[in-house]
């Protein structure tokens, strides 16, 4: 799905919804159609963690899940592996600090979406040099789903971002539900990522929708 502009984008990143096989209780792309069902508007694959595919395994997981996202027009963007999203024509890749540098990035996807997770202003900063589309940012409240999450700072960078003036579209991530959803928006950012408050949810369907109503 091709994203013109920075408004649509920033539609896009509303209910912006992470999964890969170990954030799943169910088959991953049953938990990503009930997601769709409920009103997501993007995916990122981000197959990590205990248990987590490789190889031809993680390559034929990443197919099927774009092809859902294909069928019902919703960006799929894949975390951290360059190589993969290339293979694939994925919509975009999403990088964080340890990555490689967002220029080397850009050079290989060319007019892909890239998303960068920064955690201060002046990441920010090089990352918007380096001509990152969107930034995440978090964790926004505490989370247990990232092994090596930084603590929780709230929506503070959000605001100073927004104060210093850059109209990048933002997503905040970490912690985040249906009840706190709101006050995320309200700091200025565009939209909310979520792994385990979707895919753990006793309904996938019913979750995303009520993350939907809390932030449109």
């Amino acid at each position: 799905m091709k994203i013109g502009n920075r408004n649509e984008l920033s539609e896009a990143l509303k209910v912006y919804f992470i999964i890969g096989s170990p954030n799943c209780k169910d088959n991953p792309a049953q938990v990503l159609q009930e997601a769709i069902e409920g009103g997501i508007t993007l995916f990122q694959f981000r197959e990590k963690g205990t248990g987590a595919l490789t190889d031809d395994k993680k390559v034929e997981l990443a197919k099927e899940l774009q092809k859902i996202c294909r069928e019902h027009q919703i960006p799929f963007i894949i975390n951290d592996d360059i190589g993969l999203a290339i293979a694939l024509n994925a919509d975009g890749v999403h990088i964080g600090q340890e990555d490689e540098p967002i220029e080397e990035v850009r050079k290989k996807i060319g007019d892909k979406i890239i998303g960068v997770s920064v955690h201060s202003y002046d990441e920010a900063m090089t990352a918007l040099e380096g001509g990152a589309d969107y930034f995440g940012i978090g964790p926004v409240f505490p989370t247990k789903t990232k092994e090596d999450a930084k603590p929780s700072n709230g929506t503070k960078l959000i605001e100073e971002l927004r104060d210093r003036g850059l109209s990048i579209p933002i997503v905040g991530i970490g912690g985040i539900t249906a009840e706190n959803a709101g006050s995320v928006i309200q700091a200025g950012a565009d939209g909310v990522s979520v792994i385990t408050a979707i895919s753990h949810a006793p309904s996938v369907t019913v979750a995303a929708q009520a993350l939907r109503k809390s932030v449109f």
